[in-house]
């Protein structure tokens, strides 16, 4: 079996154009297993293995790069004020770090393309 073509999502129902369900890890580590050959409990030893490299990684300030897929980084986020939107009543939010995820530039166009042959198809039917 050819890995990638088992690894294709359909996340969304192609019945429901509103449908925002979201592929969970569950869905990743099913892809993967059977693309692989691997068991499920193999795989998501992988999955949750990769998951823990990223982490710590971010958790030391290093930042990651997935060449053609994206790089994750810690970002310094300043003080600020905000607004309780239910009381609108002010209130501060302290400086934090978050981590980012910058998509490639091959990723983007890939999406791109994907998305706009989505929406041309779409608009056919």
């Amino acid at each position: 079996m050819h890995v990638r073509a088992a690894l294709c999502f359909h996340a969304r129902k192609k019945d429901d154009p509103f449908d925002t369900s979201a592929v969970t890890k569950a869905d990743i580590i099913d892809r993967i297993a059977t693309g692989t050959g691997l068991t499920k409990i193999e795989t998501e030893a992988v999955v949750n293995g990769f998951m823990t490299c990223v982490m710590d990684a971010l958790e030391e300030g290093d930042g990651l790069e997935l060449r053609g897929f994206g790089s994750f980084r810690v970002q310094h986020r300043k003080a600020r004020k905000a607004r309780n939107p239910q009381t609108n009543e002010e209130v501060r939010i302290g400086p934090r770090y978050v981590p980012v995820f910058k998509a490639s530039k091959d990723l983007r166009k890939r999406v791109d393309r994907a998305m706009k042959a989505r929406k041309k198809k779409e608009r056919k039917t």
